[in-house]
């Protein structure tokens, strides 16, 4: 049940300076069964919004477990979305924040007495699987594509939180298993870790743009991050368990992409253009490896029933809305006032 802010909740939310994080806390710090916000992240932003506190945390060394246990305590639910996507070439250093680092923080929810956890899973956690809808629910298993680090380490985590419920089953564990998530501001971001930090948002233009590469398997789910932001506040506050999809309609393909550029599709081969991401990838020419093109390109389609009924919730913006604020936000080089979410063209 949602309480007064008198009597409300206090919620702590790593990662708390990202795209989804940004949207997390303000979704959490409005609402009035929540009675305060404890954000950390690894660099102290000077963004500044009302009701949450801010903390900096590298959950990637040892020696900040215990710290973090003590920040831990007395909360009513922890939000886990802390993530690190590169670098790329050096999937070691990912695996200690992500892997290692999440890890600290389940054992740090234990040792604190928190009694809810809220994981960041993802899309990538799940195996190959249809791309045709009505899509896989949650039972859909949850291996991942193994030669992608960032499936990888979701699925890696899903194993560890089946292991980590069956020993402490009075927490109460939710997985959020969303598509990819765009937002205006959160734009540059997203440019520098998939095009890198000197392509143009500028290029993103129709008239640059002439025709969109129909490739098979290109079919995918996004969802605006304040809709997402929106679920993680109701799973914080109801208690539900489990895990839930999350995604917007329709699902994007080729086509859906050409008609929110104003441009063409064109049938490409896809050895061609794997062969070309790899290249450039090796060379350090993009942040994009090839072996996250080939996990989206396997992705399977979401049935995100189990979040409208059980969580309550509803997307407000279509995917299409989505992706338009993002090509919207790239283009103007929009930003946060945090480390991650700078805002600016190149560079």
């Amino acid at each position: 049940m949602e309480t007064s802010r008198s009597g409300g909740k206090r919620i702590v939310v790593t990662g708390a300076t990202g795209n989804v994080g940004t949207s997390v806390v303000r979704a959490l710090a409005g609402d009035p069964g929540v009675a305060s916000v404890l954000a950390l992240a690894r660099r102290r932003p000077s963004l500044t919004i009302a009701g949450v506190e801010w903390h900096s945390l590298d959950l990637s060394r040892p020696e900040n477990e215990s710290r973090l246990a003590d920040l831990l305590r007395g909360a009513d639910a922890v939000v886990h979305l802390a993530w690190r996507f590169q670098p790329t070439h050096d999937p070691v250093v990912t695996w200690r924040s992500n892997v290692l680092g999440s890890l600290r923080v389940f054992r740090a929810v234990r040792r604190s007495g928190v009694p809810a956890l809220v994981h960041a899973s993802s899309v990538g956690a799940y195996s190959p699987g249809p791309k045709e809808e009505p899509g896989v629910d949650e039972r859909w298993p949850t291996h991942g594509w193994p030669d992608a680090a960032y499936c990888r380490e979701k699925a890696y985590l899903e194993r560890a939180l089946d292991s980590f419920e069956l020993r402490h089953p009075h927490i109460r564990v939710v997985r959020m298993r969303p598509g990819f998530l765009f937002k205006e501001t959160a734009a540059a971001e997203q440019r520098r870790i998939f095009a890198g930090r000197y392509v143009p948002g500028g290029l993103l233009r129709p008239d640059l743009l002439p025709f969109v590469p129909d490739l098979a398997g290109l079919r995918f789910q996004v969802l605006h991050t304040c809709d997402a932001a929106e679920a993680y506040r109701l799973a914080v506050l109801r208690d539900v368990r489990g895990a839930f999809n999350l995604a917007a309609d329709p699902v994007i393909d080729a086509r859906k992409l050409a008609g929110l550029l104003d441009s063409r599709v064109v049938r490409v081969p896809r050895p061609l253009v794997r062969a070309a991401l790899a290249a450039a990838w090796r060379a350090h020419a993009v942040p994009a490896s090839p072996h996250l093109f080939d996990a989206v390109l396997r992705l399977p389609v979401l049935d995100c029933r189990r979040a409208h009924e059980v969580l309550g919730w509803q997307p407000a913006r279509s995917a299409e809305e989505a992706l338009s604020a993002f090509l919207r936000g790239v283009r103007r080089g929009r930003g946060e006032e945090t480390a991650p979410l700078a805002g600016r063209r190149t560079g």
